[in-house]
């Protein structure tokens, strides 16, 4: 769907559009956020065979679209009395991402835990992040629904990981609610989940998921005027 059509569409829908206001790090990153995140997922299934999306759990906690390069963090779960002494590699992520990164953290069996609050995402937004993407779960939603920043996470609960978790790297490969994630991997998100493009393949994926994308808007139409979807299935070879 073109950009100008979303820019019109979102607002009067409610979403957020933090993402989409800030200038794109590169055409790939502008591409992506044209289009849909199940034709990111398709496109990636039909031309490598493999599953890119997050699981089902990974939601968002308002309503959303954005594409933006990974910035990866990684917490183990390590009980101690430290404080947040050990956890000052991730704060320390957040000022190291560069704007219109999307920070992705991944903590060790932590959907009990809040990864992040309303303090970092706070911060996140400040810096110019794009979003932020939690294997694990969230706090403080009345501040991350006051700012607008936009946060996939697997769960929300009132928790802390302070001196229930350690920090164990940031800017590392991980694996994010089922899919590995490599630093600089663009990460696509709407309403229907998150999509994780591999950088090296990022043009040829891109250039699938318009194909798809186009193909399905098309559809759309023909369907609402010949009332068939056998008929739309037969002329447009997708379903």
């Amino acid at each position: 769907m073109n950009r100008k059509v979303y820019a019109v569409l979102l607002p009067a829908l409610g979403l957020t559009v933090w993402a989409m206001a800030q200038a794109p790090a590169d055409p790939l990153i502008e591409g992506f956020r044209n289009v849909e995140a199940a034709s990111v997922a398709d496109a990636i299934e039909q031309l490598y065979g493999t599953k890119a999306y997050m699981s089902h759990d990974m939601r968002p906690l308002t309503k959303t679209k954005f594409a933006g390069p990974a910035y990866t963090v990684l917490l183990k779960k390590e009980e101690h009395k430290e404080g947040s002494k050990a956890s000052q590699g991730m704060l320390d992520a957040v000022d190291a991402a560069p704007p219109g990164s999307v920070y992705v953290m991944v903590l060790e069996n932590g959907l009990d835990y809040a990864g992040i609050g309303g303090l970092m995402s706070t911060a996140m937004k400040a810096r110019g992040l794009t979003a932020a993407v939690v294997d694990g779960s969230v706090r403080d939603t009345p501040q991350l629904a006051r700012i607008q920043f936009p946060v996939f996470s697997r769960g929300i609960v009132p928790s802390t990981t302070i001196n229930h978790y350690r920090f164990a790297g940031a800017n590392i490969p991980v694996t994010c609610a089922g899919v590995l994630v490599n630093p600089g991997d663009i990460i696509v998100a709407d309403e229907d989940g998150v999509v994780v493009v591999p950088k090296a393949k990022a043009a040829e994926v891109l250039k699938k998921s318009e194909e798809l994308d186009n193909t399905e808007h098309s559809m759309y139409p023909f369907i609402e005027k010949f009332k068939s979807m056998k008929e739309a299935v037969a002329k447009f070879g997708r379903i």
